[in-house]
């Protein structure tokens, strides 16, 4: 019978970043930044940070959110795969992460029909 791990994996999650940025297949969002919202989820051991309340066990969200914030401000992409690929690259180079969750909305799609946003998620 497989034993269960003993530190199942924590989540720490970071909801409704906003950002302004220039990613996109068409033209005209090749040129104009438009706002992006990121949902970031974690997983992640905390069995450390929750015993020693240290800042150095655990992820830094703030600093994380603030990497992933200058992603989508200063690099482009034409697709959201893309950029949520990259987002989830960032969080994975912490070897403490053994899984990334990544949700991109783009908040004001070019498209023909009235929607609320488009979204692309990527795990890894």
């Amino acid at each position: 019978m497989p034993q269960p791990n003993p530190n199942p994996p924590g989540v720490i999650r970071i909801a409704g970043l906003r950002e302004l940025g220039v990613h996109g297949v068409l033209a005209e969002e090749q040129v104009r930044a438009q706002p992006f919202e990121l949902d970031i989820e974690l997983e992640i051991d905390l069995t450390a940070a929750a015993g020693s309340d240290a800042l150095g066990d655990t992820v830094d969200y703030g600093a994380l959110a603030e990497a992933a914030a200058r992603i989508v401000r200063t690099e482009r992409y034409a697709l959201l795969e893309r950029l949520a690929a990259r987002i989830v690259e960032l969080c994975r180079a912490d070897v403490r992460v053994s899984r990334a969750t990544v949700t991109v909305k783009k908040l004001r799609p070019p498209v023909a029909v009235a929607l609320d946003h488009v979204a692309v998620t990527i795990s890894g």
